[in-house]
């Protein structure tokens, strides 16, 4: 007994003797052009197997150190490896600032992280580097297997497409910019619509995506995925830009940085930016399509370890556009391919934002965030679908109209802890947002001047409150696993003008998402992981009142089997086997003003990225996505899902060069899809190629980008619809469509003071 209690005693005065010799590294890293903290670098301990990543505020922790010297490794995508020896003494934290200098982009230095391995962006990290985003399309583009359509000119929101799914304008993916919402719900077009044009493709920094509904912190319309646009914290240098190209296109845009290198050193920014564009476009009906952006941004610290981000932004936008054609119009030789049938078609919308993070970081390392953002919006749109088909007099032409305010509140509290050699981050997060709409309209008008009968005109009150609780347990240096769930709650409320007494109808539902990942990492070039969950979109509220709450949240659960893996130094692939299934719901169509039952859906698929560095400064890459989407309790040949596409590929060269020549030869494929539901009626693919050159010096960049470089005719957006044409008889339903842009080149000159 006596040898017992003396053996613990010895025993507990060496593991005393240990720890007080112990000391830690406290380190936070910049980006040398900008004195801004950078995000997201990985920091690894050489010889201890310990790595991990910057945090919010580029700030890094090593603890439980002997009294040695250690070598840190620094990494970042597009920056340049930086290795420091660093000595560690008694029972002392060392304190390191790193600042980290721009350079070209090396696919061996790219690290399959386990630290953070739920939040690791190595696609997208790459692609935004390398592919620097040049017009507003570009900016969806970005993710990989989505592809995009525009039916309106340039002035609506775009068409998307992505993992079998035709997403309208946003109903199944949820798009912010900088963590405010860009869909909107229960909106006057489309449920979910979400504009992304007053964002100036300039000042994007990074995008953060991630396909499935398998993230707590992501509420509503995750499901087809999420998408989250990050702008520049700050300028490198001020610019201004100017474009011109076929069509009348012309372009300015500038961006200016207001506090100069002194404040930098200080870890302030601040820079204002706006862009101006007008196009007649490549259709037979001048597009006459005007754009104004003004983008304002703030970064600084109020206190020791909170730092502050301020943007605020207003964007304007009014068009002409031709619309969709059917096929037999321009068979027949009544129009020409870029023609229209209803030429005063058109639209005109606006948006103005304020949005306010705030980010701490305590001295114990845990993480609080408080966003507050709100958003005034505009929105008047002039279509016509079904030509004469309901007045053969008039003709068919309809308004979409609603006025605005959102506003909404995203918080979260992060912390990190151990126990024994697992790492645990917990976090507890909270949402809130509100949308009050003021006379959302739908009306049947003509020549877009004469309001012929309103058949819905009413004020919309939609409250969604979410809370989340997510685990992110390493267990080891290998394994780690995400376990989160969220609530969300809906309070709508419809009041009904068109009722004489006015009419207010009430809804309320809620619904729980659970999540559960798994991440393998076996080595830097080999990850395996499993991600489930749940996820939903909301529905219109016109149809939560009209179903009195019921089948208006439709659950959406999907599973993703993948592999991240870079089986040589400079050759990266991500792939994935993937299923969804979504619950039967009823759906408010927004240009008729009916609710109508959709069934239950699955969707299963393979998506395949590969980036290659064929030299030092040339990349290839290549998304390749195969879907198989049926609606379920359909007969055999009665169960195709319309537009939903079924084979996808994008890919492409690009040419890095920071001084001399740069630039990218592209192509994007969809293939054929049905465009019903028994598939009698085909949406046609179209392989279509896109090219960049840009001669770059110090002061300036000259730029020549062309689109379709093959002239390819090609339809970019089809539809199935039944229409009647001026002296038809009877309506015919067959393929509705917009043209894609022909050969169209034009050039830009880039000024850096």
């Amino acid at each position: 007994m006596k040898n017992t209690y003396f053996l613990s005693l010895i025993l507990c005065i060496l593991s005393f003797n240990a720890f007080a010799h112990l000391g830690e590294i406290n380190g936070t890293v910049f980006d040398n052009a900008t004195k801004q903290p950078l995000k997201g670098a990985t920091v690894i301990l050489s010889g201890t197997g310990k790595a991990t990543v910057t945090n919010e505020l580029g700030q890094y922790q090593f603890s439980g150190l002997t009294v040695a010297s250690f070598k840190l490794e620094i990494s970042h995508i597009g920056f340049k490896t930086q290795i420091l020896t660093v000595a560690v003494l008694e029972d002392q934290t060392t304190f390191v600032k790193t600042y980290m200098d721009v350079s070209r982009i090396e696919l061996s230095e790219v690290v399959v992280s386990s630290g953070r391995a739920h939040d690791q962006q190595l696609i997208s990290s790459l692609d935004i580097k390398l592919r620097p985003i040049n017009n507003s399309q570009e900016i969806l583009r970005m993710v990989p297997g989505l592809f995009i359509g525009q039916h309106a000119g340039g002035g609506k929101a775009e068409q998307i497409f992505l993992r079998g799914f035709d997403l309208d304008h946003g109903t199944d993916i949820r798009l912010t910019v900088d963590g405010m919402p860009v869909n909107m719900v229960s909106h006057a077009h489309g449920q979910g619509y979400a504009d992304l044009h007053f964002v100036i493709p300039e000042l994007v920094q990074g995008v953060d995506f991630k396909k499935g509904p398998y993230q707590a912190d992501k509420g509503n319309f995750t499901t087809a995925g999420w998408v989250d646009f990050r702008t520049r914290t700050a300028l490198d240098k001020s610019m201004f830009k100017l474009e011109a190209g076929q069509f009348d296109t012309y372009r300015a845009m500038a961006a200016i940085d207001l506090l100069g290198e002194k404040l930098k050193e200080k870890n302030q920014s601040a820079y204002i930016a706006s862009e101006y564009s007008y196009t007649n476009s490549y259709f037979d009906n001048p597009q006459n399509f005007k754009r104004l952006n003004i983008f304002g941004k703030y970064h600084g610290h109020i206190s020791k370890n909170t730092n502050v981000n301020f943007t605020a932004s207003t964007f304007w936008s009014k068009w002409n556009h031709s619309g969709q054609i059917p096929d037999r119009a321009v068979e027949s030789g009544m129009i020409d391919f870029f023609g229209s049938i209803d030429p005063s078609e058109g639209g005109e919308t606006s948006r103005t934002n304020v949005n306010a993070e705030f980010v701490t970081v305590t001295p114990k390392q845990h993480v609080i965030k408080n966003q507050f953002f709100y958003s005034n919006y505009n929105f008047e749109l002039y279509s016509n679908f079904t030509f004469f088909k309901e007045d053969t007099i008039n003709g068919d032409q309809i308004r979409q109209k609603e006025k605005r305010n959102l506003f909404g509140y995203n918080g979260s509290f992060s912390s990190f802890y151990t126990l024994g050699k697992t790492k645990i981050t917990s976090t507890f997060g909270l949402n809130y947002r509100q949308d009050i709409t003021h006379n959302t309209e739908l009306s049947h008008t003509k020549d877009r001047s004469v309001t012929l009968e309103r058949k819905m005109y009413g004020n919309i009150n939609e409250i969604n409150v979410g809370a989340y609780v997510d685990e992110l347990v390493q267990f080891s240096d290998r394994f780690s696993m995400n376990a989160g769930v969220r609530i969300d709650f809906f309070n709508n409320r419809y009041e009904d003008l068109l009722n004489n007494p006015v009419e207010l109808k009430k809804a309320d539902d809620y619904t729980i998402s659970p999540k559960l990942n798994f991440y393998y990492t076996f080595n830097p070039q080999l990850q395996l992981y499993l991600n489930t969950g749940k996820g939903f979109h909301s529905n219109d509220t016109r149809v939560v009142v009209a179903q009195a709450g019921k089948q208006i949240l439709p659950a959406a659960y999907g599973s993703d089997l993948g592999i991240i893996f870079k089986p040589f130094p400079k050759l990266l692939i991500n792939a994935a086997a993937w299923y969804l299934w979504l619950d039967q719901e009823f759906v408010y169509v927004g240009d008729e003003g009916v609710v109508e039952p959709s069934g239950q859906s699955r969707r299963e698929g393979i998506d395949l990225s590969v980036r290659y560095q064929l030299t030092r400064t040339l990349f290839a890459d290549v998304d390749f996505n195969a879907t198989k989407p049926r609606a379920i309790g359909q007969p055999e040949g009665q169960s195709y899902l319309p537009l939903a596409p079924i084979i996808t590929t994008m890919g492409g060269l690009t040419l890095q060069g920071k001084k001399g020549f740069s630039g990218s030869l592209r192509y994007r494929y969809v293939g054929d899809r049905p465009a019903n539901e028994d598939n009698s009626i085909v949406a046609r693919g179209y392989f279509v190629t896109d090219g960049q050159l840009n001669y770059t010096r110090q002061k300036y960049t000259l730029g020549l980008s062309i689109q379709n470089i093959l002239n390819t005719r090609w339809k970019e957006t089809q539809f199935a619809t039944e229409s009647r044409l001026k002296g038809e008889k009877e309506p015919i339903e067959e393929i509705h469509f917009t043209p894609g842009t022909p050969f169209s080149a034009k050039l830009s000159l880039t000024y850096f003071f």
